[in-house]
């Protein structure tokens, strides 16, 4: 498991990273909020330990950018900040848990733990084919970093293309799946399959929604623009 440690004084970061090694993860430390966002913008980690009072970005506006950026790394608030309103709004901004200072290592583990459980369920729902990964929690399509939000309607008919993936499917299977009826639906379709090929285009440059004539369309992953 990757961590990445966010906070400035460096006690407490060989404290944490000493301790977790031992426990088998793996510690990147960041002493600054602009070198966290600068390794989070470069590789990708498993859970994010993240002190609010550090230098150059203060850690809220770290979060803020993270949640802004697409990254849904599970975010586990580390400070001295105590009071209800602090706990209040670091969870509004975007964390998953918060945990004050002084903490025993023993709670630390717990709460990753717990943290690491969840994204591991919520990984486990995920559908992926090729470099693509279609998340039903948050609605969205990413590759890597790279994330686009999906309407319903987009998202149901990504779906059955992914649980069918070269498999080309008429455009009245995919209306009745998304739309819940048997109403020749083709145009409609085919205006939603144009908006998810730009969607996939924001995340990668290659083609994924082909064109099968006289059908209809089918998921496959090819270099080549889709006819």
């Amino acid at each position: 498991m990757d961590v990445l440690l966010i906070e400035d004084e460096t006690k407490v970061v060989d404290f944490i990273t000493k301790g977790l090694e031992e426990e088998g993860y793996t510690v990147t430390p960041a002493y600054n909020g602009k070198q966290g966002l600068d390794l989070l913008n470069v590789r990708k980690y498993d859970i994010v330990l993240l002190d609010l009072m550090i230098p150059e970005i203060e850690g809220l506006k770290v979060l803020r950018n993270m949640r802004a950026w697409g990254i849904n790394t599970p975010v586990l608030i580390i400070t001295a900040k105590s009071s209800k309103e602090d706990v209040v709004r670091g969870l509004d901004t975007g964390s998953d848990d918060y945990l004050t200072k002084p903490f025993s290592f023993e709670e630390l583990l717990a709460r990753m733990r717990a943290l690491l459980r969840r994204s591991a369920a919520r990984e486990a729902n995920t559908i992926k084919y090729g470099e693509l990964m279609l998340n039903p929690h948050n609605r969205t399509l990413s590759k890597g970093l790279k994330e686009a939000e999906l309407t319903e309607k987009e998202f149901l008919i990504m779906e059955i293309l992914m649980k069918n993936s070269e498999r080309p499917l008429t455009r009245r299977e995919i209306a009745e799946y998304a739309w819940q009826n048997t109403t020749d639906s083709t145009n409609i379709v085919d205006v939603y399959i144009n908006f998810l090929r730009k969607k996939i285009e924001s995340v990668t440059p290659k083609k994924y929604i082909q064109t099968v004539r006289g059908i209809g369309y089918t998921l496959k992953e090819e270099d080549e623009p889709a006819i």
